[in-house]
C-alpha cells in the first residue's frame, strides 16, 4: 500500500519537481554568464586614458593596463614610479594588474576587490557594477564607499 501510495505521488508531482530542478539550472547558468559580463577591455576615462583588460582567474576578477593613450615618458615606456614599493618602481605601467581579487556577489557587483592607481601609487578598496552590456561603474574608496571616486568604463576592443 505505501508503494503504491509513493508511486502515485511520485507520477502526480514528478512535473513539477522536474520544473523546479530546470529552473534553478537556469538560474545557476545564467548567474554565471552575469558573472563573466565584465571579462573583457574597457577604456577608462579622464586624462590618461587606459585600456584595461578584465580576465577571471579562479573563482576571482583581475584587471590589467594592456594600452595607454601616452605609453612613453621621454621616449622610454611609462614606469610604476609611484608605487610605495621601490622595487617595483621599474615596472612597466603596460601589463600592470591594477584590479585584483574581486568576487562577483551573485546578483550585479563584483565587490572585496582592490584597485591600484598607477598616477598616485595608492591602492584603494573597490567595487564594480555592470551599468550596462557597454558600461562599467568603477568605485574606489578608502574605508566607507562614501568616501571614494567612480569613474564609468566604456567596453572596448584591444
Amino acid at each position: 500500500m505505501l508503494i503504491q501510495k509513493s508511486k502515485q505521488f511520485i507520477v502526480k508531482y514528478k512535473p513539477i519537481v522536474c520544473f523546479i530542478v530546470l529552473q534553478l539550472i537556469v538560474v545557476t547558468i545564467f548567474a554565471q554568464i552575469k558573472a563573466d559580463d565584465i571579462v573583457g577591455a574597457w577604456l577608462t576615462n579622464g586624462k590618461e586614458p587606459a585600456k584595461i583588460q578584465i580576465y577571471k582567474s579562479g573563482e576571482k576578477y583581475y584587471g590589467k593596463i594592456v594600452w595607454l593613450q601616452n605609453p612613453t615618458d621621454i621616449g622610454k615606456p611609462k614606469l610604476d614610479k609611484n608605487n610605495p614599493d621601490k622595487n617595483k618602481r621599474n615596472q612597466p605601467i603596460v601589463g600592470l594588474v591594477i584590479l585584483k581579487a574581486f568576487k562577483f556577489d551573485g546578483d550585479d557587483e563584483w565587490e572585496d576587490g582592490d584597485i591600484y592607481d598607477p598616477e598616485s601609487g595608492k591602492t584603494y578598496s573597490c567595487f564594480i557594477t555592470l551599468k550596462n552590456k557597454t558600461t562599467l561603474k568603477v568605485r574606489g574608496y578608502i574605508g566607507i564607499s562614501l568616501l571614494g571616486r567612480t569613474e564609468l568604463w566604456t567596453k572596448t576592443n584591444l
